[in-house]
């Protein structure tokens, strides 16, 4: 895969956040894609590539005006755009396109323009886990935490305190949802959702939207914003059920995808300046920590409760505040990559300082699949 020759010049999340009951699903689309284009300087006519998940392409080409020459309808779950990021690298790389648009927009709140969540059901599902109670992400996606917990003797308070520090960078964010202070009492003491998750171990769910453009760097000289290059990426999708996990304690496709963007791109885990890892619940960053390999075994609960990863820390994660406090509107991995690209163009609320090489960490289904990116800001 070629380094830094693919640029995103545009990027934008929907004008609102959150509760917003003024637009559809397929709104919030349209929506965050012309924020994108306009943060581009770039029309419609400019694009000619499309990629989208939730809703197929081709609802959102027409919407937009835009007839594309290459399209991407890969759906993995929230880490779909990831996805579509490296796939649209290559397709710019091999002239399929010159001008590609992602876009994500989901209704997860208030379901305007969908007919809200479908789980996709598998015939493992209906077998294995349906049956037993494993109906929904709370009570499939947690179902490895006991497992852990056991094995490595992570606790309850460490599983807090990934809601504690994350509400840390929101609070220097005025568009996350959940900005006040909160203890690890207050963590521990809300509801019980699926033992041992509380409900603020869960992500929120919101109504948002974002979208981004990518060219060749060579064009990406003449456009308005900075350039941030890709410098390399990894996917995978390994499993079908949860419970079908070969081993309860290891996220093993956020170490197949993240290996294989550090390859692509060249670096080592000294070289990355800002992180992000998809929190649908508050055990996935400390998943996410020891398959990327900052951390050994068991060892990820305390590296965040010690605050390496809070403002000031020494591996600044999940600097929007995350799924956990800023937005969730069922898929995440889109604001992964927005979170990113402001911290490499310097215009995030809560700015790290001399990012240089920021990592998005996806996660699609209950660990099913993922994707990783790596991205720079230096040509």
């Amino acid at each position: 895969m070629p380094k830094n020759k693919v640029a995103i010049v545009g990027a934008a999340e929907t004008s609102e956040i959150g509760v917003v009951e003024t637009m559809s699903q397929v709104q919030l689309h349209c929506n965050a894609a012309l924020r994108a284009m306009n943060d581009a300087g770039l029309t419609a006519k400019d694009i000619d590539g499309i990629a989208s998940a939730e809703e197929v392409p081709w609802t959102i080409a027409a919407a937009l005006g835009i007839t594309p020459t290459w399209v991407d309808g890969t759906d993995v779950g929230g880490c779909a755009y990831i996805h579509h990021l490296r796939h649209a690298v290559a397709a710019i790389e091999a002239g399929h396109a010159k001008t590609i648009l992602i876009t994500h927009g989901e209704s997860g709140r208030s379901k305007i323009g969908t007919t809200g969540m479908d789980m996709k059901y598998t015939d493992n599902h209906r077998q294995f886990e349906l049956p037993y109670g494993a109906t929904m992400p709370p009570t499939m996606f947690t179902l490895p935490v006991r497992r852990y917990m056991y094995e490595t003797g992570l606790t309850k308070e460490h599983l807090a305190w990934v809601h504690v520090r994350q509400r840390e960078w929101a609070a220097k964010n005025p568009r996350a949802m959940l900005r006040d202070p909160v203890t690890i009492e207050d963590v521990l003491n809300s509801t019980m959702i699926a033992d041992p998750i509380t409900k603020l171990m869960c992500c929120l769910v919101t109504d948002a939207g974002g979208a981004i453009i990518l060219t060749s760097a060579e064009r990406a000289k003449d456009m308005p914003q900075k350039p941030v290059y890709f410098m390399g990426g990894g996917e995978t999708a390994l499993l079908n059920n949860v419970s079908q996990m070969p081993d309860f304690t290891f996220a093993e496709v956020f170490s197949v995808s993240s290996k294989k963007a550090f390859q692509e791109a060249g670096i080592t885990l000294d070289d990355i300046d800002h992180l992000m890892i998809y929190d649908a619940f508050s055990h996935l960053p400390i998943y996410g920590l020891e398959a990327l390999g900052f951390v050994g075994r068991g060892e990820a609960g305390d590296f965040i409760a010690e605050g390496n990863t809070a403002p000031g820390g020494r591996l600044p994660l999940n600097t929007n505040g995350g799924g956990l406090c800023y937005t969730h509107p069922g898929r995440y991995g889109m604001f992964i990559l927005q979170e990113c690209i402001r911290q490499l163009r310097g215009t995030a609320p809560a700015q790290v300082d001399n990012v240089e090489i920021s990592v998005a960490q996806g996660v699609g289904g209950m660990f099913f699949a993922a994707a990783t990116a790596v991205l720079t800001n230096v040509a």
